[in-house]
C-alpha cells in the first residue's frame, strides 16, 4: 500500500508491506524535511559514501522500490525502514531531528491501531485530507465514497469477480455507464497520471459515483450473478441509472456535470 505521509505540511511518500508489516520511507524525502537543501539527491548520495567509508552496513541494507515520482512517473527510490531511518538520521545535523524521530514513532503506532480498528484509519484518512486543504464537506463525500467502494468490492468478491483486472473491468463499465468516460479516459480528462481519481472529483462527481457504486451493489444483491461475466450486465445497470440522473441534471442546470477541473483546481477555488 502506497501512501503520502504528512510530516509538518511537507510530504514523504511511504510503502507499507503487509507480510513483512514495516513501513518504507522515501529517503530523499526524509532528508528534504530534515535539511535545508535543494539538492537531496545529492545530500544522500554524499550520506552513502561516508557510511561506506566507515564501514556501515547500514547502506548494504537500503532498499529500493518504485515510487511516484513528482512527474507522475513511478521511479526506483531508495527507501529505508522506521528501525533504518532512526539509525541514518543520526548522521543528518538538523534541529528537526527529535521532533521527527517522534513522529515515525507515532506513524507506527497509528498503523498498528488501523489494522485493529479500520474506523482509526478513516480518522487518519480524514486528517490526511484536512492538511492538504480538502473542504469538510468534499472530505465527508470522499470518506463516504470509500465506504460505499468497500461495500461494492466485497459483494464482487461474494459472487466470485477476481481482484485485480476483473474489478478493474467492472469499475471502467460503471464509469462508463454514468460519466461517458472509462477510468483511463475520466483521468485523460481531469489531466492526471498516477493521481487518485475519486481525490480529483468534484462533490456532485463523488456523489454521483457513490450512486452508481450503490445501485450496483444493490442489484448484485438482489440478482445474486455468478462471475464475472453475469457481474458486467449488473455493472452497466447500476452506472446507467447514475447516468440516467447525470442528464437529467445537465438538463436542469445546462452545466457538465463531469468537468475536467482536478484537486488543483478545486484548491485554488477553495
Amino acid at each position: 500500500m502506497d501512501k503520502i505521509q504528512l510530516f509538518k505540511s511537507k510530504q514523504i511518500r511511504s510503502h507499507w508491506d503487509e507480510n513483512s508489516e514495516l513501513w518504507y520511507f522515501s529517503i530523499v524525502d526524509v532528508i528534504e524535511v530534515l535539511v535545508k537543501t535543494d539538492r537531496p539527491r545529492k545530500y544522500w548520495s554524499d550520506i552513502k559514501s561516508k557510511l561506506k567509508k566507515e564501514g556501515s552496513e547500514l547502506s548494504e541494507e537500503i532498499g529500493h522500490l518504485k515510487m511516484k515520482a513528482s512527474d507522475g512517473k513511478m521511479r526506483l527510490t531508495d527507501v529505508a525502514t522506521t528501525e533504518q531511518l532512526l539509525r541514518l538520521i543520526q548522521s543528518i545535523p538538523s534541529p528537526q531531528v527529535e521532533p521527527f524521530k517522534m513522529w515515525l514513532a507515532k506513524v507506527g503506532y497509528e498503523r498498528i491501531e488501523s489494522i485493529q480498528d479500520p474506523e482509526k484509519s478513516i480518522d487518519a484518512a480524514l486528517r490526511d485530507y484536512i492538511k492538504l486543504g480538502y473542504s469538510e464537506k468534499w472530505i465527508n463525500q470522499r470518506l463516504k465514497s470509500i465506504e460505499v467502494r468497500k461495500e461494492l468490492t466485497d459483494e464482487w468478491k461474494q459472487r466470485g469477480v477476481e481482484e485485480g483486472k476483473e474489478f478493474a473491468l467492472l469499475t471502467d463499465i460503471i464509469s462508463k455507464a454514468w460519466s461517458g468516460n472509462t477510468t483511463k479516459e475520466y483521468k485523460k480528462l481531469k489531466n492526471l497520471k498516477k493521481e487518485n481519481l475519486r481525490d480529483n472529483m468534484t462533490n456532485l462527481e463523488l456523489v454521483l459515483n457513490m450512486l452508481a457504486e450503490a445501485t450496483t451493489t444493490e442489484i448484485s444483491k438482489e440478482k445474486k450473478p455468478e462471475g464475472l461475466d453475469e457481474s458486467k450486465k449488473i455493472a452497466k445497470e447500476g452506472g446507467t441509472i447514475a447516468g440516467d440522473t447525470r442528464k437529467a441534471i445537465e438538463e436542469k442546470t445546462g452545466k457538465k456535470v463531469v468537468t475536467n477541473q482536478n484537486a488543483k483546481d478545486l484548491l485554488e477555488n477553495k
